[in-house]
C-alpha cells in the first residue's frame, strides 16, 4: 500500500506551523514545501567576479562545482558570483503598533504573521539567487538592510526581525521610498502592512517606486476579525495608534462595518491598480503558501 506524501509546511494553518519552532526553522520548513513543485529558473547571470561557495543542489549546471573543493572535503560546492542574481528585491515591512494585534488568541497577531512572510520570501528569493533587502518601519525607520544575495542576508533578515518595534504610527511613504533608494536597477519592492496608513503618503511614495521602474506589490495583511465583526453584545471599537474610542452595540454596526471594510480594500484595490502596482488581501489564518505565491509571481513577471 503507497504511503500518504508528507503534509507540505506551507499548506499548514500558519499558528499551528508557528507554535513548532523558530522563525527562520519555520521559514526553511514553508520554503521547502513550496518549493516542491516549482521548476528552477532557466535564467543564467554568472559574471567573472566571484563571491562565495554554496551547496550543491539538483538541477545547478555542473560547469560550476569546484572540483578541488570536492576533492578536499567530499562536499559538492557550487561557485556563486555576484553578478549571478537576477533580481534585486526590497522588501517593506509595517512594524507599527496596529500590526501587534489580533482577533483571537488562536491567531498569530498581524505582526507575526507577517514576520514569517518577511522570512520565507526573503529565503525564498535567496534561493532563486536574487538579492533581498529588508526596511522596518513604524513611526521611524527601525532597519534599513540592503539588497544582498549571499546566505548571511538572510540570517541578517532575521535577525533584524526580533528588533523592536511597534511604534504609535505608521510612516509607510519614508519606508517605501527607502526601499526604491536601496534598489540600484529596476527591481521588486514588496510592502507588507495593514494599510492603517495615510492613502495619500502611500500613493506618493509608490509612484517614486514606480518611475524608478520598480515593480510593487502590496500584501495587505488582515486578521479575519477586521473583516468580520464577529464579536456580542456591546464593545469598544479604539485605534491602536491614536486616542478615539466609541462604544457600540456589535448588531447595530455590523453591515456598516463590513460596507466600510469591503469599500476600503476596493479603493486600495483601484488606487494600486491605478498606479501599476499588484495589490492581494492575505489573512492570517491563511496558510504562508498564500504570500508566497503573491510574491514569487511578481519575481516571475520580471524581464
Amino acid at each position: 500500500m503507497p504511503t500518504a506524501a508528507p503534509t507540505r509546511a506551507d499548506l499548514i494553518d500558519p499558528a499551528s506551523l508557528a507554535s513548532l519552532g523558530r522563525i527562520e526553522i519555520v521559514a526553511r520548513w514553508v520554503v521547502d514545501g513550496f518549493l516542491t513543485g516549482l521548476h528552477r529558473s532557466p535564467r543564467k547571470g554568472f559574471s567573472v567576479e566571484f563571491a562565495e561557495f554554496r551547496p550543491y543542489q539538483p538541477g545547478d549546471d555542473l560547469r560550476y562545482i569546484d572540483w578541488r573543493v570536492v576533492a578536499r572535503s567530499d562536499r559538492w560546492m557550487i561557485k556563486q558570483f555576484e553578478e549571478e542574481t537576477n533580481t534585486r528585491a526590497a522588501i517593506v515591512l509595517d512594524v507599527s503598533r496596529s500590526m501587534d494585534w489580533s482577533g483571537s488568541p488562536d491567531r498569530l497577531t498581524k505582526l507575526r504573521y507577517a514576520e514569517q512572510v518577511v522570512a520565507a520570501i526573503a529565503l525564498l528569493l535567496i534561493r532563486q539567487r536574487d538579492a533581498v533587502g529588508l526596511v522596518r518601519y513604524d513611526d521611524r525607520l527601525r532597519t534599513v538592510l540592503p539588497p544582498r544575495a549571499r546566505t548571511m542576508q538572510w540570517r541578517r533578515i532575521v535577525s533584524a526581525l526580533e528588533e523592536s518595534g511597534a511604534g504609535p504610527d505608521s510612516r509607510m511613504g519614508e519606508g517605501v521610498q527607502q526601499a526604491a533608494r536601496l534598489i540600484r536597477r529596476p527591481g521588486i519592492v514588496i510592502v507588507i502592512s495593514d494599510l492603517l496608513v495615510d492613502q495619500g503618503e502611500m500613493e506618493q511614495a509608490l509612484r517614486v517606486a514606480r518611475a524608478a521602474g520598480h515593480q510593487v506589490t502590496v500584501l495587505h495583511i488582515m486578521d479575519p476579525s477586521e473583516l468580520d465583526l464577529d464579536a456580542r453584545g456591546e464593545a469598544i471599537f479604539y485605534d491602536p495608534e491614536g486616542t478615539l474610542e466609541v462604544t457600540a452595540t456589535v448588531s447595530d454596526v455590523r453591515q456598516a462595518y463590513a460596507r466600510t471594510v469591503a469599500h476600503a480594500i476596493e479603493e486600495w484595490r483601484l488606487k494600486l491598480a491605478a498606479l501599476g502596482a499588484g495589490y492581494e488581501v492575505i489573512r492570517t489564518d491563511s496558510p504562508f503558501g498564500v504570500p508566497l505565491r503573491r510574491a514569487f509571481a511578481t519575481r516571475q513577471r520580471l524581464p
